[in-house]
């Protein structure tokens, strides 16, 4: 019998049984269920359990925050339920599939104001049966009714202009434009609206021109990290991040190379881009057609109208040869290569393993000093907890603190302390216990829990004693953003311990480790 397995067996009844459950999940603290019917939910029972502190709905989740403890209570949850493995996103698609893109973005704009418009008129004591109920009736009809038919007239609208554009006299201009900015609109997550545009193309005139320049953009910035290959051919590191991203973008999958190779010097990103406009211009002026849209990259070819196959081995050759000879050059200029990148990498990780023991052999000392200041863990605009646009942080429910929207990527402890907890797999967040007593949560980003670990590196693991500024976790801004979600990075006081009144330093700009963001007294 588990720690929490009383309160898990009362939850269970309260939001309806096993049956009223679609799916759940967790985060660091909160327990994420998608409910058949919210209205079963008895909120004020399961506040009233010993392990709740309070629930609330957002973006169609019923949330229970438990606190640092959630693992270990949906651990006991999930046995007593028998839930395991119930998938959310198959609820997500089923009402969804069949619906283009489009479509389905005016039914998501249309869900998300009704939803504001009822939150706002309906008392906060029936707002958790009516705005569910009210948001999803109307948005229903209205997508069915209204949107539907508007998506589809939209799309044609669409499908008409981009075929304008790449069967007008300005065609190879418009070839070269979408090739060399395909790739940053996969950073932000919009290439996806190319996939309907190909779909409506291939509908209305039997073929498209535009997939055949996606897979060449794909093959572009793989070629980019081909040269990177080379260049960094000594250093066993980078190739380990390199090799596999290279063959994934040749496979079409573009996102490990931008993020893991080519973004990260920058040059090589825009070499990519210069390949994929050449290759794109290529592509239209010979009238290059896909039948069908499916996988990118090199096995694109296969997706490509027979008699233009040919055309398409030459455009690949070029997408190859370009994007690697720009990098490799201007790579050689820049001195990538030489080994100073690994000698590097192995200094800062010998200093870290150094700094570990050094904290360690220390602990007892720094434990007989107070702890007057909590130091920036980021660098970046410090904004009080109420500003979070986050319910559970922003009511304190965890405990009071302070968020900084952050200009690095590198999350740091703010005193001398132990690690207690690193989330496992996301990696979003960690918890310290200070020498004072004072427990901290450092949480990265809104709902990162979603990325499961994409973009976070962990340097410290639970037991670990860590001093101030040492790396806690690394993570990637952009893949965040990428991803639809806040980057802020949320410190919240779980535990005041022994310290004294706090005094939050908010409302300016700090530099990581120079500045403080908490006064102690």
């Amino acid at each position: 019998m588990g720690k929490f397995t009383g309160d898990s067996k009362k939850l269970l009844e309260y939001v309806g049984g096993r049956e009223n459950i679609a799916a759940v999940s967790h985060c660091v603290t909160r327990m994420r269920f998608v409910l058949n019917d919210p209205s079963k939910a008895d909120t004020e029972a399961i506040e009233s359990l010993s392990s709740a502190k309070g629930t609330f709905t957002q973006a169609g989740q019923f949330q229970v925050i438990i606190g640092n403890e959630v693992s270990t209570f949906y651990n006991d949850f999930a046995e007593v339920a028998g839930i395991e493995g119930v998938s959310k996103d198959a609820v997500k698609k089923a009402a969804m599939q069949n619906q283009t893109l489009l479509q389905r973005m005016l039914a998501g704009f249309t869900l998300v104001y009704l939803e504001r418009f009822f939150r706002k008129i309906c008392p906060a004591m029936i707002s958790m049966i009516v705005v569910p109920f009210c948001s999803l009736l109307i948005s229903v009809a209205v997508a069915h009714g209204i949107l539907g038919p508007i998506g589809w007239k939209i799309g044609a609208v669409i499908s008409d202009c981009v075929n304008a554009g790449l069967t007008s006299p300005f065609k190879g201009v418009f070839a070269g434009i979408f090739g060399f900015f395909y790739a940053p609109l996969v950073i932000t997550g919009l290439h996806h609206m190319s996939n309907a545009i190909d779909l409506q193309l291939i509908a209305d005139f039997g073929g498209t021109t535009l997939w055949p320049m996606i897979a060449l953009s794909n093959i572009a910035q793989g070629s980019a990290v081909l040269a990177m290959i080379l260049l960094q051919k000594n250093d066993a590191k980078a190739k380990e991040v390199s090799v596999p991203a290279c063959i994934s973008c040749y496979l079409g999958v573009t996102e490990p190379a931008m993020f893991g190779v080519n973004l990260k010097y920058g040059f090589p990103f825009i070499c990519g881009m210069a390949g994929s406009a050449v290759g794109a211009v290529l592509s239209v002026v010979s009238g290059i057609k896909a039948n069908a849209i499916g996988v990118g990259g090199i096995p694109g070819i296969l997706s490509i109208q027979p008699q233009y196959m040919g055309l398409f081995a030459a455009a690949m050759g070029l997408v190859i040869l370009i994007p690697f000879c720009l990098t490799y050059a201007i790579g050689r200029k820049k001195g990538i290569g030489g080994g100073l990148e690994n000698q590097n990498e192995a200094s800062r990780e010998n200093r870290s393993e150094a700094g570990h023991e050094a904290s360690r052999e220390e602990g007892k000392d720094s434990a007989s000093q107070p702890i007057r200041e909590l130091k920036a863990y980021v660098s970046g605009e410090v904004i009080p907890m109420e500003d979070i646009p986050d319910q559970v942080f922003a009511s304190r429910a965890l405990g009071d603190g302070v968020a900084i929207k952050p200009e690095d990527g590198v999350l740091r402890a703010p005193a001398d302390a132990m690690v207690a907890v690193v989330m496992e797999e996301s990696l979003h967040a960690c918890g310290l216990v200070l020498d004072n007593g004072m427990e901290l949560l450092l949480h990265i980003g809104l709902d990162t829990v979603e990325m499961k670990g994409d973009g976070f590196r962990a340097f410290v693991k639970p037991g670990d004693r860590v001093r101030a500024g040492e790396e806690l976790i690394a993570f990637d801004r952009e893949k965040i953003a990428g991803a639809g979600h806040s980057d802020m990075v949320i410190m919240v006081l779980t535990n005041p311990g022994n310290s004294g009144a706090i005094s939050w330093q908010t409302g300016r700009r700090v530099r990581v480790l120079a500045d403080t963001v908490a006064r102690i007294d």
